[in-house]
């Protein structure tokens, strides 16, 4: 059954006056949505990208100008809802051609209620984005004669935008769970085991892994590594984590200003040294911001799956998957003892950095990819190291675990 029809006409209005018009699919009930109108460059991916908790708050713009032609699927979600408040696509596909596909795209979008406009010029839009920025959006779906594009217009102008707001609360879980490795799902737990790391465990490790709006395959590639994973929300005190007892700290990826959510960044700091922590994406910056460094915002942000970063010790060169807006000012972090690991090529923005004297390292990027090249997942591997040596890892000892991954895969 389709669920939007042809002739139903949406308009999406930014800030700086311009206003387009389209189709509507997904959900088509009449309202104004507002968001951060942005872009992603991945060819495929669209439903891990569709639930990424990181686009919650956005209303995310696909390059790639055929979306939809092989339709959705339940093994392809990355979170348990979708979290970004509205979809742009070029030219939305008749047909949905994949033995994996369970719906058509815009049915399961209206399923969740999530609305979406087809039919615009997303080379034009793009363009617009690249040159003057990201930009906060109306995404309407109201007849012209409710709401002129005038008036839709000054609407995304009075919007809240992205900047100190706490979107992670928005994506969080709000209470503690344990991944479940086989049946790739969630189960709820009353609270800390008692004794060792060892006592219950067949992995070697326990992980405790700090929800901002981590992405499933994450939780998937501790597992893979060797880590038994509990899941905690991200307001969660530090004295609480400490109570698990893990032989380490996972902070994950999420939405929004890093420097909103500074009560995370507070408990991190109070972590520092107790136990080694890695963090991925938004973990990357809330880990920076709790050493004294500081946030900016993007022009655009960094959102797809083909980013050339560069291992600054071995000048070594991945292809990474990136969804952010904000970045770490790297002076600010050398001064608190962080050391510089990666870099992109592209903006020359900080991808990775390691602290020099305690168990910390991060990166901006998703070496757990979904979707997007594996060129990272090597990371995972350096976080184990890490749990058994008790000091971040170095370029050179970075590298040496990509070598043994990609040895491995061939291998294998």
């Amino acid at each position: 059954m389709t669920t939007t029809a042809p002739q139903c006409l949406a308009r999406l209005a930014l800030e700086d006056g311009s206003v387009f018009h389209g189709r509507v699919f997904g959900d088509p009930t009449p309202r104004n949505i507002d968001g951060e109108v942005c872009f992603n460059t991945s060819l495929t991916g669209y439903q891990e990208v569709l639930t990424d908790p990181s686009y919650a708050g956005q209303i995310v713009t696909m390059t790639y100008p055929l979306i939809g032609n092989y339709g959705v699927n339940d093994g392809d979600l990355e979170s348990r809802d979708v979290f970004l408040r509205g979809f742009v696509v070029r030219e939305l596909a008749n047909v949905a051609s994949n033995y994996r596909s369970t719906s058509k795209l815009e049915d399961w979008l209206a399923s969740r209620g999530i609305t979406g406009i087809t039919g615009i010029d997303t080379r034009a839009l793009t363009r617009k984005l690249r040159i003057d920025g990201a930009m906060k959006g109306i995404l309407s779906t109201l007849p012209a004669g409710e709401a002129s594009d005038a008036e839709l217009v000054e609407a995304a102008r009075a919007s809240t935008g992205l900047v100190g707001v706490n979107m992670v609360k928005t994506v969080s879980l709000n209470e503690t769970r344990k991944w479940d490795e086989h049946l790739g799902d969630w189960s709820p737990i009353q609270g800390p085991r008692s004794g060792s790391s060892a006592d219950t465990s067949e992995k070697r490790f326990n992980v405790v892994a700090l929800d901002c709006g981590a992405k499933l395959n994450i939780l998937r590639n501790l597992v893979d590594s060797g880590c038994n994973v509990t899941v905690v929300p991200y307001d969660t005190p530090a004295e609480a984590i400490l109570a698990w007892d893990a032989d380490g700290l996972f902070v994950s990826n999420g939405p929004g200003d890093p420097a909103a959510v500074n009560a995370t960044a507070d408990t991190l700091k109070q972590l520092h040294g107790k136990l080694p922590i890695f963090g991925i994406c938004l973990g990357h910056q809330l880990l920076s911001l709790s050493l004294g460094a500081e946030t900016f915002k993007l022009k655009f942000g960094h959102r797809g799956g083909n980013q050339p970063v560069q291992n600054m010790a071995t000048q070594k060169v991945e292809i990474t998957s990136q969804n952010h807006g904000f970045a770490v000012d790297t002076d600010s972090l050398a001064k608190v003892g962080g050391e510089p690991t990666h870099i992109n090529l592209n903006d020359r923005t900080l991808e990775g950095f390691r602290h020099k004297d305690m168990p910390i390292f991060a990166v901006q990027y998703h070496p757990e990819a979904s979707p997007g090249p594996h060129d990272a997942r090597y990371l995972f591997d350096c976080f184990i190291d890490m749990m058994t040596t008790g000091g971040s890892p170095t370029g050179e000892q970075m590298d040496a675990a990509q070598r043994s991954r990609n040895e491995l895969v061939v291998g294998g």
